[in-house]
């Protein structure tokens, strides 16, 4: 197992520690190639600057994260009234809005902590997604099982990007041209579609169902491309003899 250079020391000072690492931090490039990016891009620059100063960061960071655990809630609720699944595109907006716009005013504010910013943001949407896909089943919408896959594939990918980032230097936010963003209207759009199919399939499968599998199914295909990618990029950039 690699280990990182802090670890050979000895009882490392823990305030020495602190002041090497900043120092010798290297934020990773950010990759992102969804459909949206330019037009969201421009979008969130444009409200960052218009936003009230006494607005920071963090703040936005807490609402995006609070509208995820509030998404979860509302799917949870839709087993009891199917309007809540309406309350759920409300909270995929607001989640949209403080976990994009968060970083951007940051940047806009010369405000970066990159630090800390990755780990808050990317440990709160790990826990945010938790939260939202445990809701999904509670809705009877979606098949317990298939809700597990898609938590464990999202949380799998999660972990390949971030071990990229620390191997590679590369942060990609979007696959195959798909972001956040894009997953986010894709659910909306399911959530409105509910209301008219919620059976597919001369009526034998449910459409969260079958469009879970088939998420499911591209996540496995992404997860297995792109660690045999990396893999192998690393292999030959570390090559031995």
């Amino acid at each position: 197992m690699a280990t990182p250079p802090a670890d050979f020391a000895e009882q490392a000072d823990h305030k020495t520690l602190a002041e090497i690492r900043p120092a010798g931090f290297q934020e990773a490039t950010r990759v992102h190639g969804s459909f949206l990016v330019t037009a969201e891009k421009r979008s969130l620059v444009w409200i960052a600057e218009r936003m009230p100063a006494w607005v920071k960061a963090d703040h936005l960071t807490i609402l995006g994260f609070a509208a995820q655990i509030a998404t979860g809630v509302c799917y949870a609720l839709a087993a009891m009234d199917r309007r809540m699944l309406l309350a759920a595109i409300v909270c995929l907006a607001v989640n949209w809005f403080g976990d994009s716009l968060d970083g951007t005013l940051a940047r806009v504010r010369q405000q970066q902590r990159p630090r800390y910013g990755f780990y808050v943001d990317h440990m709160l949407d790990s826990i945010g997604a938790v939260a939202m896909m445990g809701g999904l089943p509670l809705s009877g919408y979606m098949h317990p099982v298939i809700a597990t896959g898609l938590l464990i594939g999202f949380l799998l990918l999660s972990i390949q990007s971030y071990l990229a980032t620390y191997t590679i230097g590369e942060f990609h936010l979007s696959f195959w041209h798909c972001g956040p963003t894009e997953l986010r209207i894709l659910l909306a759009i399911g959530n409105v579609a509910l209301f008219r199919w919620a059976w597919v399939i001369h009526g034998h499968y449910r459409l969260f169902d079958v469009s879970g599998t088939v998420g499911l199914a591209g996540m496995v295909l992404t997860l297995i491309f792109v660690t045999t990618k990396n893999t192998l990029r690393l292999y030959r950039e570390e090559r031995i003899g």
